[in-house]
């Protein structure tokens, strides 16, 4: 659980700093929907480039987890990085948290060690092999439909990018578990190693359109949604994750309780518009 909670730590700082960047690089009244040219300008900011760094630290911390917890507690715990990004936005921004909200991250921590206390190990399964093509089928419809809903109207174009973003991230949670030979010929031939570059990248390439277009509050309510429910459910039906015995309940709680948190902080998907620039 450790190794989860330094992925939304490391997740949760970087989206700050990504947030202010994808806003420096938007061209003045641009609305052209899924810019890939926002993405190259944005990795000409150092801010972006800092939290790339810290995503590549949380991915690694991610995947340690992944082979040692249920995807519903990673899940959980990823989500949780909104909690993160809410204090680090406090601190470094000056962005002031109401009472609820802080209540929310505490509702966050809750349902966290909710979590953790009855979680079990991650399951056994493997999947089977329709599982890692349905991972690289679905991986290429998030890419397809999050095209189209950029051109979308404001109001369901950020739910559609947000959500096909956090399926994207859950792709990957899933096909972590699906890869267990890592030789170079299995890799090759494992269309899970596709579907988790394919779903990585393109959550990365509609997350970064919906931090600068449309509603981050709905698009971060749709990324939050998107890697905790599927993912969670592919974990306990296809590849075996469990609870601590007797403790089913109080780990679907935590689950709710940690989610409910989380987008009770969807605002934070972002830094706030008005928000003063980190030197």
């Amino acid at each position: 659980m450790i190794c989860a909670l330094g992925a939304a730590v490391c997740f949760g700082t970087a989206s700050v700093l990504q947030a202010v960047a994808s806003r420096a690089a938007a061209e003045p009244g641009s609305d052209a929907g899924v810019d890939p040219a926002l993405l190259l300008r944005a990795l000409r900011q150092w801010r972006y480039l800092a939290g790339l760094a810290l995503d590549g630290c949380g991915f690694v911390l991610q995947i340690v987890a992944l082979r040692s917890l249920p995807i519903y507690a990673v899940g959980a715990a990823l989500a949780a990085s909104l909690a993160v990004t809410a204090v680090v936005a406090a601190r470094l921004l000056g962005v002031r948290l109401s009472g609820v909200e802080w209540t929310a991250v505490g509702i966050v921590c809750a349902g966290l060690g909710m979590l953790g206390l009855a979680s079990g190990g991650e399951g056994h399964g493997t999947g089977s092999a329709a599982l890692t093509w349905w991972m690289l089928g679905i991986a290429l419809g998030i890419l397809l439909i999050g095209t189209a809903a950029g051109r979308l109207p404001e109001k369901p174009r950020a739910l559609v990018l947000g959500l096909g973003a956090g399926c994207g991230f859950g792709v990957v949670e899933v096909t972590v578990r699906l890869i267990d030979d890592l030789s170079p010929s299995a890799l090759l031939t494992n269309p899970a190693v596709y579907a988790l570059l394919l779903g990585g990248g393109s959550a990365f390439l509609l997350l970064t359109s919906a931090l600068q277009r449309g509603s981050v509050t709905t698009a971060t309510a749709g990324m939050v949604l998107g890697e905790t429910i599927g993912p969670a459910l592919v974990g306990v039906v296809w590849l075996g994750d469990r609870t601590r015995e007797g403790l089913g309940w109080l780990a679907v709680a935590g689950f709710v309780v940690a989610v409910a948190g989380a987008l009770a902080l969807a605002r934070f998907g972002e830094a706030p518009q008005d928000a003063p620039e980190p030197a």
